[in-house]
């Protein structure tokens, strides 16, 4: 009973701890220049001026930004999901010959930094003609989230029964029809927090997206937020609206499926 106790306590103080940042920034972001100057960020707003918010939105094109985030990081986020099925698949349940060696291979390309990868794939992104476009980018947080992906999965999947799979051959099931009836259904939650992940993650990378992403109608959310920073003419209100509108989409898309994810960790702790 202590110890239930002590878990909760820690996680409101984790939760009061990651939301008195959020409150901070949405407050600067609904007040005036003149009420941030006379009472500093931690004053409560004396009303709601959302002339930073309308500011920042028009100045920036936000409503293109946002509309980039969210095809570029559902799209990685489902075919980063599917990529890393068929891979694990083979690797978990097909046992294919050396099947050790690509976990490592796998579990190494998600130690890479960006960093190192940055030019060749610059380079090649410019030999295929598809430098500064949404595509390139969903191509290569593709693959980048499919290789932590496989890694999870294969480790899943080769825990697999056997025999589900085995009176499912004898049924007449090929190996098609036994992954997408048989194994994906019964992998959905793990799935299912995946795709929470991959959507998370593609839609919060910054440094890729800067160097692929140059023009401005093809810009990110983290990238509008980033190049804008240094600007001058940006007052606090405004910073202040331009992170709660950076932030505001991925909690919306965390709360809507924090069921998905919780009841994903469940059954993977209940295994």
């Amino acid at each position: 009973m202590i110890r239930k106790y002590a878990v909760l306590a820690a996680l409101a103080v984790l939760a009061v701890v990651m939301l008195v940042p959020f409150a901070i920034v949405a407050a600067n972001a609904v007040k005036s220049p003149a009420e941030y100057s006379s009472g500093g960020p931690l004053s409560l707003p004396g009303g709601l001026h959302l002339d930073g918010i309308v500011a920042f939105w028009n100045r920036t094109d936000f409503g293109g930004k946002l509309w980039n985030s969210l095809v570029i990081s559902g799209s990685v986020a489902v075919l980063a999901v599917v990529l890393s099925v068929l891979n694990a698949y083979a690797l978990g349940v097909g046992r294919v010959r050396g099947r050790t060696w690509i976990m490592v291979a796998f579990l190494v390309a998600n130690t890479l930094p960006q960093e190192a990868l940055v030019y060749p794939l610059y380079y090649l992104a410019k030999q295929a003609g598809l430098y500064d476009t949404r595509l390139a980018v969903i191509i290569i947080f593709t693959v980048i989230q499919s290789a932590f992906g496989t890694y999870l999965l294969a480790s899943v999947l080769g825990r697999f029964p056997r025999e589900i799979l085995e009176a499912a051959a004898l049924d007449g099931a090929g190996k098609w029809r036994a992954l997408w009836r048989i194994v994906v259904p019964v992998s959905r939650p793990t799935l299912a927090v995946l795709l929470v992940f991959f959507f998370i993650w593609t839609w919060n990378e910054f440094f890729l997206p800067l160097v692929f992403l140059v023009s401005n109608e093809n810009q990110t959310v983290p990238v509008a937020l980033g190049v804008l920073q240094g600007d001058k003419m940006m007052d606090a209100t405004m910073s202040s609206a331009s992170a709660l509108l950076g932030i505001l989409p991925a909690v919306v898309f965390f709360l809507i499926f924090q069921r998905t994810l919780t009841r994903g960790v469940t059954v993977g702790a209940i295994k």
